[in-house]
């Protein structure tokens, strides 16, 4: 379990391709000391094992499914990654509930900088979309974000000088893959209310409102 909360932004050392998968080696830092194999990493948002440590490198194996969901697979040697510890039982719980486990890939739409400040728009398929809620939670790249506003495109966040300080947003693109993984309570919820509706019906809005949501 994670909180969405960045420890670090940390760099790729090694991307190795294989069949029906990828090994993949980050320099971990000072995040290293307190990390052994076995251990769960969210890398970008993705919950990894760790399989290797050699100093501060920790290695990870990532499989075809997860290449598919994320955009791990687009990373080469030199590029810079969000990374987060999983949460100890006995940890202060300050973001939201993230698993490591990607629902898909959204892409940077527009970037409007403010000062210190930046409103960030996505655009994400209609699958991903239909699993956020307007102000519910979302995690971008394994970053706890509320949702500012959405339509049937996309969806924005309004990104604090803290947040672009110490994640990658910061130095994110127009253009650039983001990893996206939504709330698992609105997930856990459209797929019960699905259950109750009759198949041929699609869930909307407007279906909630007349169920009194």
């Amino acid at each position: 379990m994670f909180t969405g909360l960045i420890e670090g932004i940390c760099e790729i050392r090694l991307v190795r391709q294989s069949t029906g998968g990828m090994w993949l080696t980050v320099d971990l830092g000072e995040l290293a000391d307190e990390s052994k194999i076995g251990d769960s990493i969210a890398v970008s948002g993705v919950c990894l094992t760790v399989t290797g440590l050699n100093g501060r490198d920790a290695s990870f194996d990532v499989t075809s499914e997860t290449l598919t969901k994320s955009n791990l697979g687009q990373l080469t040697t030199g590029a810079k990654v969000n990374i987060e510890r999983a949460m100890k039982a006995t940890g202060r719980f300050a973001g939201h509930f993230v698993a490591g486990h990607v629902d898909g890939v959204a892409t940077v739409k527009e970037i409007e900088r403010r000062g210190q400040f930046a409103d960030m728009k996505f655009a994400a398929n209609p699958e991903l979309l239909g699993q956020m809620a307007l102000k519910g939670s979302v995690a971008v790249d394994g970053i706890s974000l509320t949702i500012a506003d959405m339509d049937e495109s996309g969806f924005a966040v309004a990104l604090i000088p803290e947040t672009l300080k110490r994640t990658t947003l910061g130095t994110a693109k127009v253009g650039d893959a983001v990893n996206i993984e939504t709330d698992m309570i609105v997930k856990t919820i459209k797929r019960q209310l699905e259950e109750i509706l009759p198949k041929d019906e699609k869930l909307t809005v407007e279906k909630l409102k007349a169920m009194g949501f």
